[in-house]
């Protein structure tokens, strides 16, 4: 049976590649292809185990709006929010076994190992860091091998840095090195260059220094494939671009046009989503405004074309032309310029920002926030200064493509959706 190591690399653009390391990497060469739109983390993910567009598995956004609870929800980890049949289902049907390590919506999957990390929020603050494991006793052995645990606080936030894909590029070579865990099939995740590409950009000294620490990471996991007879493929999700164009705030003209509604709360403004007509969830390049009245997407469009930043308006027929046609996506997409990007912030006045404005908070924040990757004011909160970003993503096409290298598929692949439907092939045979 075959046996191969999927690796995940965020922000690996072929461009920021070759112009700070080469192609050339141990014996193998790495090529380029297209993203999918948007160039996000859930969205590629989704469709390399469906090979399939968002608008056949429904992942558009690292978020998803909840028309019912009338609710964003970033993050979420069910595997039952990734539509459509994986690449995967014959290859388990005939035996072979899938792992998936530190992949979104990975929970419940139908996979055979999974680990993810699922930290307990306790009561009155704090959390108890923690990982799912399937097989249940997966993480604690992992870490017993490691003799150290997984640190959230490496993961995200200020504190993000190359030692989380350390652990977890450590912890993929144990379990490879397994037998009797080890899936034939199994999917990794690096974050490292994603913290300092976002935070200073593709020419920052940082950023040339966090590829260093994928290339050491990515050394580990072929020698770990190499000396387990496993097969390798290595792809970058998404690449990066400079911000050198204005930070968008969509859901401030939102309200400047009452179109949004706002609740005060002890001084500070919270969304009135239950009122508003509408609102903008962001996700780095890309925003889906969510218009509940059909009679007010003209204006809504109308309101935001005309926004400094934006480069498009998409509607329904423009959404099916950019493959992002699902029933999830808002009435209205937005894409930004280059160099542009869209924040959350409804608020202009930051003491009346929410409280959890100036804390991590990944699930609360109602669109993507990457100033949470600086600290702010007072000490021990996180940035509340978008413009501190330094690198954006989720535009496609000419000077976005990623990078991607294998030892054993051998084409000139046009997207990762093609590389998914090799891959597919591959395990099959």
């Amino acid at each position: 049976m075959n046996k191969l190591l999927i690796v995940q690399v965020a922000g690996l653009g072929y461009n920021f590649l070759r112009d700070n390391h080469g192609c050339d990497w141990r014996g193998l060469k790495f090529r380029s292809a297209q993203t999918v739109f948007p160039g996000v983390t859930c969205t590629v993910q989704a469709s390399m185990r469906t090979a399939a567009l968002p608008e056949k598995h429904g992942m558009i956004a690292n978020g998803l709006w909840d028309r019912r609870y009338l609710k964003a929800r970033f993050w979420e980890q069910s595997s039952r929010l990734v539509q459509g049949e994986r690449i995967w289902q014959k290859f388990r049907e005939n035996g072979g076994r899938v792992g998936m390590l530190f992949w979104q919506q990975s929970l419940g999957e139908a996979a055979d190992v999974v680990l993810s990390p699922a930290p307990i929020h306790k009561h009155h603050g704090g959390m108890i860091q923690d990982c799912y494991s399937r097989p249940a006793g997966l993480y604690a052995e992992l870490c017993r091998k490691l003799g150290r645990k997984f640190s959230l606080m490496n993961y995200w936030g200020p504190l993000a840095s190359h030692k989380s894909s350390a652990w977890i590029a450590d912890a993929t070579a144990e379990l490879l090195d397994d037998s009797e865990v080890a899936p034939e099939l199994c999917f990794t995740y690096l974050p490292v260059l994603d913290y300092d590409l976002q935070r200073y950009g593709t020419g920052h000294a940082r950023s040339r220094k966090a590829l260093e620490h994928a290339l050491k990471q990515l050394d580990i996991l072929r020698l770990a494939a190499e000396r387990n007879g496993y097969e390798i493929l290595v792809f970058g999700d998404y690449a990066l671009e400079d911000v050198s164009g204005s930070v968008i705030y969509p859901n401030r003209e939102l309200r400047r046009h009452e179109f949004l509604s706002v609740r005060d709360v002890d001084g500070m403004e919270y969304p009135d989503l239950y009122s508003s007509r509408a609102f903008a969830m962001v996700d780095h390049a890309v925003a889906h405004v969510y218009v509940p009245d059909e009679a007010d997407i003209v204006g809504v469009a109308g309101v935001l074309r005309d926004l400094p930043g934006v480069e498009q308006v998409l509607d329904a027929d423009g959404q099916d032309d950019f493959g992002i046609g699902h029933a999830n996506s808002g009435e209205l997409v937005l894409l930004a310029k280059p160099g542009s990007w869209f924040a959350y912030p409804w608020w202009r006045d930051g003491s009346a920002a929410p409280d959890y404005a100036g804390h991590v908070d990944i699930h609360n924040k109602p669109g993507y926030d990457p100033a949470e990757l600086f600290w702010g004011w007072p000490p021990g909160s996180v940035s509340r200064r978008p413009e501190r970003v330094g690198g954006t993503h989720g535009r496609v096409g000419a000077g976005h493509e990623v990078a991607w290298a294998s030892s054993v598929l051998d084409g000139d692949y046009g997207s990762l959706v093609d590389l998914s439907l090799a891959v597919r092939e591959y395990i099959e045979g």
